[in-house]
């Protein structure tokens, strides 16, 4: 690989933190392909390390989160998949932390190369050390460097040298919008795009869910679709996984508005075209106070049903899924599937909701969903709330049935 010379930036040696004239320059350690973590003891003998997926790691003084494990274990899977279809994975962490999302991508998924940023020049020796694990008999293939800079000043210094990556993993804190841009430019087309966002509302309305994304992306002349979305409670926090390629979207039915009813609690989807006709049926599908309408956003499907397929079943090969202190990943990913089902809408009902609107106690998740089968809906239960369901039965509806169960 050939480096260009850029603006000054600071980079991680072996020994020292130092200023470079050089925007990239390789660590010290050769890697290769085949190499294999060493052991904690040879990692950290003097420092107190945390494990994840059986893998060492120390945090240092950066910020870190275990919860966000999970959201770890998906993107990995998601880069393993993606190797094992092209041959080769090629990642940007563009904020690493103390470099352990880097660190497997490098061991569990495999990678053949990772750059792993973080603008706090304080956690270079943490990321250093961690990463340091993955050592190499080769000084012919490096597959790490580490640099500190700003996340887009990295991803524009790539673009401009041409220097494109298959997977660009973003986990920032706040909206992920100052991101997308420069993420796309340095992403390689039928690429991932792994996003983050804490502030949902930031750049995607009341349903923050790929509206801000999708309009970039539109705007350089790409389209984007979800392969997964994931929600989770602690921060809380969305992250998503997005595919990149040219051209734009074949259809407009997936990018549009959503309106919500406070007054009988209904939601609906509506087209751009639509836009003077949004009303909602317990006003006589007239345009009222008690509507409250978001976008434009993404109304489509949040997940890639086939993919998540895959996904499992590759967790389920490697043991995610079969440890009982592990079955989350295997639940999580089962619910991904069914939430995928093409009947469901863009939203979830939480039963509690729907036993305030009805005046009554809140029916059984399960007997729920029973009964709305019965009555031929499509229900599944939604990730994003354990007491929530996704379904295409409507609010009125919806309490008219909990009402009648209430009676048995």
């Amino acid at each position: 690989m050939t480096l260009t010379i850029s603006p000054a930036m600071m980079i991680l040696s072996a020994k020292t933190l130092s200023s470079s004239p050089f925007l990239l320059r390789y660590s010290p350690y050769p890697q290769n392909r085949n190499s294999k973590p060493v052991s904690a003891s040879q990692a950290f003998p003097e420092s107190e390390y945390s494990t994840e997926r059986g893998l060492t790691f120390d945090t240092g003084d950066s910020f870190f989160r275990p919860e966000s494990a999970t959201g770890r274990d998906l993107g990995v899977l998601a880069a393993s998949l993606y190797k094992k279809s092209k041959g080769s994975v090629r990642i940007l962490d563009a904020m690493c932390g103390c470099g352990v999302r880097s660190l497997r991508y490098l061991v569990e998924a495999e990678a053949d190369f990772v750059l792993a940023n973080d603008a706090n020049e304080d956690y270079g020796k943490t990321i250093l050390e961690n990463l340091s694990q993955v050592l190499g008999d080769s000084e012919e293939e490096r597959r790490w460097i580490v640099t500190h800079s700003d996340a887009n000043r990295v991803m524009t210094e790539c673009y401009l040298r041409r220097d494109f990556f298959d997977l660009i993993d973003v986990d920032s804190f706040g909206s992920e919008s100052s991101f997308l841009r420069s993420a796309y430019n340095a992403l390689k087309l039928d690429g991932l795009f792994y996003v983050t966002s804490t502030d949902g509302y930031s750049s995607g309305g009341h349903r923050p869910y790929h509206g801000g994304a999708l309009r970039e992306a539109s705007v350089l002349g790409y389209r984007v679709t979800p392969l997964f979305s994931y929600y989770s409670y602690h921060g809380p926090v969305f992250r998503v996984m997005l595919r990149m390629n040219r051209g734009k979207l074949p259809e407009n039915r997936n990018y549009g508005f959503i309106s919500y009813c406070t007054e009988c609690g209904n939601s609906q989807a509506f087209l751009w075209n639509e836009l003077g006709q949004i009303g909602c049926p317990c006003n006589d599908a007239k345009v009222s106070s008690s509507l409250i309408v978001s976008g434009p956003l993404w109304i489509g499907p949040l997940h890639d049903a086939a993919y998540l397929t895959e996904m499992l079943n590759l967790a389920e090969q490697w043991g995610w899924t079969s440890n009982e202190s592990e079955t989350h990943l295997g639940k999580l990913l089962k619910q991904m599937i069914e939430e995928s089902d093409p009947k469901l809408p863009f939203g979830y009902i939480k039963l509690d909701e729907v036993a305030t609107r009805a005046k009554i106690n809140s029916p059984p998740l399960r007997t729920m969903m029973s009964a709305l089968h019965k009555e031929g809906y499509a229900v599944s239960r939604s990730h994003i709330a354990s007491n929530a369901i996704k379904t295409n039965c409507r609010m009125t509806q919806c309490i008219r049935i909990a009402k009648e169960l209430q009676r048995f």
